[in-house]
């Protein structure tokens, strides 16, 4: 499985492409918002010949939804989530308000994702994994046989998601981490929805938040 990065909006906030050698792919977190980030996630798929398969949201929270509608359009995709979610992406309109920002509607979650369950695509699985505690519905993608996680805006590189927005839960973010994240193998690299990434045992050893 290979792993493209795109840094969209005003928030710097990281979306994903994953795909394998035979050319499906899923888009993570669309967060694109302007032509321009329209236009460089579309060349990158087109460039690449890659098929998206499907739509997924970590969590809905302005920054990673922006760009929802127009991959859901573009790719005739339906959107998969955790159905805790639900609240928060319906609130994205009036966030975006609040921000003074364009949006596009987001479409509905028409798939609901719960731990455990696999997702596929071409060769590849990746297992759901619940880690709420930044938002009621917070999901991070395990990819066992790369030792890949996509941690959304659970665990950062010395950092942890920030907690005092509408539904966040200090202390459910850390036993999140704790018993969901931090039980992965160490050397199983993290990929969050802001900044660089980072791996499971350096976060272990050296997240202030945990030391």
């Amino acid at each position: 499985m290979k792993i493209q990065r795109f840094t969209f909006n005003e928030f710097e906030e990281n979306t994903y492409v994953l795909y394998d050698s035979t050319g499906q792919c899923v888009i993570i977190d669309p967060g694109c918002n302007t032509l321009s980030e329209q236009s460089e996630l579309t060349l990158f798929i087109k460039n690449n010949n890659l098929q998206p398969q499907l739509l997924i949201n970590t969590h809905c929270h302005i920054d990673h939804i922006f760009g929802n509608q127009f991959v859901a359009e573009t790719y005739k995709l339906s959107l998969h989530a955790h159905e805790k979610e639900v609240e928060v992406l319906n609130s994205g309109s009036s966030v975006a308000l609040f921000y003074q920002m364009e949006y596009d509607t987001s479409p509905k979650i028409e798939h609901f994702l719960y731990h455990d369950d696999e997702i596929e695509f071409g060769d590849t699985k990746l297992k759901v994994i619940f880690t709420p505690g930044h938002s009621p519905g917070s999901i991070s993608l395990f990819h066992k046989d790369s030792e890949t996680l996509i941690s959304g805006d659970v665990l950062f590189e010395s950092s942890i998601g920030r907690t005092d927005l509408p539904g966040g839960d200090y202390d459910i973010l850390i036993h999140s981490i704790q018993s969901q994240l931090f039980t992965l193998p160490e050397s199983t690299v993290v990929y969050p929805g802001h900044g660089g990434h980072t791996t499971i045992g350096k976060e272990k050893r050296t997240n202030p938040f945990f030391n």
